[in-house]
């Protein structure tokens, strides 16, 4: 009789192909959004197969969340990724679940935005692939960044059996959490034929194989910062609120503040220097009117 203690098989999952994880994430901007945001916008939805594009969003006076509430319930979706830019120049991202299971959401502060054109980037992937979402270990000891991760899956995670997906893998989405901020960079996977009979000999002694995988970034990169993460849809009760963050609009005052106070040091230093010339008194020469 086997005992207790051993571990029971755990039955494999074969997957039928059907289109049965129906995500469809809401992607739209805020307007008065600047070029490089809008063009990041368009890469990520090239990304994204199971996307619903809208226009650009003027809230008006029913406020922002109510209006991206609003428009994903019209459009049948249950994520959504809003993008704003404040002064054109500081970009905010939203990542949240929304309709009736809404929650949680999380806000990001965007930061080092490179577009696909902008890199010149060798890789290159078919368009509507699913990707691998690979995180670092962080992501499973932090408990601020679990709820990150299912959101993430939830948003770039391409459902397996959608119409306008291919049914590849070719390419690799990572999440590193490095300096408090979360790197996003998307890579193509390579498989390198060998060029001639000792390369595949070589390959095949050392791994096994006769191709040699390995990983060329497509872009586009960015930077995530998170600032705050919801219970609910834009809203609601704070579950983590990111001690570290600085507003660019403080980072903008001290620099003013810095350059401010140079500038007055510099005139102080005039001051100083125009009394000490008037207060410098030069003693009589007794030889100044022999030689008249």
């Amino acid at each position: 009789m086997a005992s207790s203690d051993e571990e029971k098989p755990v039955e494999e999952f074969v997957s039928d192909g059907r289109y049965r994880n129906k995500q469809r994430c809401l992607v739209l901007c805020l307007r008065g959004a600047t070029a490089r945001y809008r063009h990041l916008l368009e890469d990520i939805r090239t990304l994204m197969p199971h996307h619903k594009k809208e226009s650009k969003l003027d809230a008006g006076k029913t406020g922002v969340a109510r209006a991206v509430n609003d428009i994903a319930q019209i459009r049948s979706c249950n994520s959504v990724l809003f993008l704003e830019c404040r002064k054109h120049q500081d970009a905010y991202m939203w990542i949240g679940r929304v309709g009736e299971n809404a929650g949680p959401s999380a806000r990001f502060h965007l930061t080092n935005v490179h577009t696909m054109d902008e890199l010149r980037l060798t890789g290159n992937c078919m368009k509507g692939s699913r990707p691998l979402l690979t995180f670092d270990e962080s992501f499973g000891r932090l408990n601020h960044l679990k709820p990150l991760k299912e959101l993430f899956v939830d948003v770039f995670g391409t459902p397996r059996g959608h119409p306008a997906s291919k049914p590849f893998i070719d390419r690799v989405m990572a999440f590193c959490y490095v300096d408090n901020k979360i790197w996003v960079r998307n890579y193509q996977i390579l498989e390198k034929q060998p060029e001639n009979a000792m390369e595949a000999h070589l390959a095949k002694k050392e791994s096994g194989q006769e191709e040699s995988t390995s990983l060329v970034e497509i872009g586009p990169r960015f930077v995530l910062d998170p600032i705050r993460i919801f219970r609910g849809s834009f809203g609601g009760q704070t579950l983590y609120q990111n001690p570290n963050f600085v507003s660019p609009n403080d980072v903008r005052a001290m620099e003013y503040k810095r350059k401010n106070n140079s500038y007055m040091h510099r005139k102080d230093s005039q001051k100083r220097r125009k009394t000490r010339d008037e207060e410098l008194v030069i003693p009589e020469d007794p030889l100044a009117n022999v030689f008249r």
